[in-house]
């Protein structure tokens, strides 16, 4: 009997043990790795799997039936049932193998007012029958206009020598005057006389000498100069000739014909 009781004992002892023990291992199974829930900041029901709300300062959505809004700085697309644009109009394409069109007669051209209307240009004097070797600029434009101006002079000198500077030197001329003593010849040298004092400026004029009398672009004067067979002419020179210079023909001054 007393065996039977301390087993009896034990069994009780096991059983009670269990029972203190159990509680305590299922709330350490329970709470380990976890943490505990927050009771001010529990979600509602269903409030997990609401959208977030849109912000306050974006404006609303457009509705999806109305079309897209056209581009600020373009013209508006033209609207689906718009007929097409016309074609671009041109000559059709010749055929292969036809001629040339015949050329446009356009008839004859209009006159140029600009050059009818405009002065003639100064033209080039040729070459005098006087020998202009030694001769400076000026003198060798009075033998080329004289040349031209009285075909009735067949002789010229130019460079010679002389007691004076003038014809050594390139500055004077004799326009040998046929039949000079005859009233044919003393007017032909007064005709050369007043030529060359019109000219005065152009052709830089020192003197002329004609007949006895001296001649400057102020008048005649003195007397007693001989010279009854040539005119005399001396121009102040302007330097020898480079092989560039154009001796022109004086503006208006028609050519010989």
């Amino acid at each position: 009997m007393l065996t039977q009781g301390l087993i009896d004992l034990r069994m009780k002892s096991t059983v009670l043990a269990a029972t203190a023990v159990l509680p305590a291992a299922v709330f350490l199974a329970g709470g380990v790795g976890a943490e505990p829930p927050n009771n001010d900041e529990a979600l509602p029901a269903g409030a997990a799997d609401a959208p977030p709300p849109p912000p306050e300062d974006l404006p609303p959505p457009p509705p999806e039936d109305l079309p897209p809004p056209p581009p600020e700085d373009g013209a508006p697309p033209p609207p689906d049932d718009a007929p097409p644009p016309p074609a671009e109009m041109g000559p059709p394409p010749p055929f292969e193998g036809a001629p040339p069109p015949p050329p446009q007669d356009w008839g004859p051209p209009a006159p140029d007012l600009v050059t009818n209307w405009s002065m003639p240009a100064p033209q080039a004097l040729p070459p005098g029958i006087a020998n202009e070797r030694g001769m400076q600029v000026k003198t060798i434009l009075v033998s080329r206009s004289i040349s031209e101006a009285f075909p009735q002079v067949h002789n010229m000198i130019g460079v010679r020598p002389d007691g004076q500077r003038w014809h050594p030197s390139g500055l004077a001329i004799d326009i040998m005057i046929p039949n000079a003593g005859s009233a044919e010849g003393i007017a032909l040298g007064d005709e050369i006389v007043a030529y060359a004092l019109r000219n005065a400026g152009r052709f830089a004029l020192q003197d002329a000498i004609w007949r006895g009398t001296y001649y400057t672009p102020a008048g005649p004067s003195g007397g007693g100069n001989g010279h009854y067979d040539h005119v005399h002419i001396t121009t102040f020179g302007g330097g020898y000739p480079n092989g560039g210079e154009e001796y022109l023909r004086e503006e208006g001054e028609p050519a010989p014909a």
